[in-house]
């Protein structure tokens, strides 16, 4: 009753609450991970997922310390092997689970958040950006400009200019 109650103050839609059992859709899950987890082990309970869910989430846990928290390790380390060591599978296997749990490819994904590392680097405004794409792991500058402006939808020049 507690979790149905916080859960409805909170504005956080679910598809069925049984005693301690919730089931929620897996974008409203993205959206209030912290959120949700915070609350349940506060107040003793735990999330149980199922086991292609976890690889998921392992995924994503391990693409955002490669590219937000290893530094200047993302331009030395290919993400496929970086990924396949530390979950102990194979880049197809982990690709393909991540796509169906997930429905963006792995390789969009990290794309994705590279890109969202660089506009931070950006806003900070301390490096070139050749060390930007250095730091990356992308081999040209015009490569990271591409892919910046396919995610983006705007050019990296326009991105800085908002800041300056």
């Amino acid at each position: 009753m507690l979790l149905k109650f916080w859960l409805e103050s909170e504005k956080i839609p679910f598809k069925s609450i049984s005693g301690n059992l919730l089931i929620l859709k897996q974008s409203v899950w993205m959206k209030n991970t912290e959120r949700i987890t915070d609350f349940l082990t506060s107040n003793g309970l735990y999330v149980i997922m199922k086991p292609q869910e976890r690889i998921a989430e392992a995924i994503m846990r391990e693409v955002h310390h490669l590219v937000f928290e290893s530094g200047y390790a993302s331009s030395m380390v290919n993400n496929s092997d970086y990924l396949v060591e530390k979950l102990g599978m194979s880049y197809q296997r982990l690709s393909t689970l991540f796509k169906k749990e997930k429905q963006i490819t792995l390789e969009k994904y990290i794309i994705a958040q590279k890109i969202e590392r660089v506009k931070q680097i950006i806003v900070q405004d301390e490096l070139t950006l050749s060390e930007i794409a250095y730091m990356m792991g992308y081999s040209s500058v015009q490569y990271l400009s591409t892919q910046f402006k396919a995610v983006t939808g705007v050019s990296v020049s326009d991105y800085r200019s908002q800041f300056e």
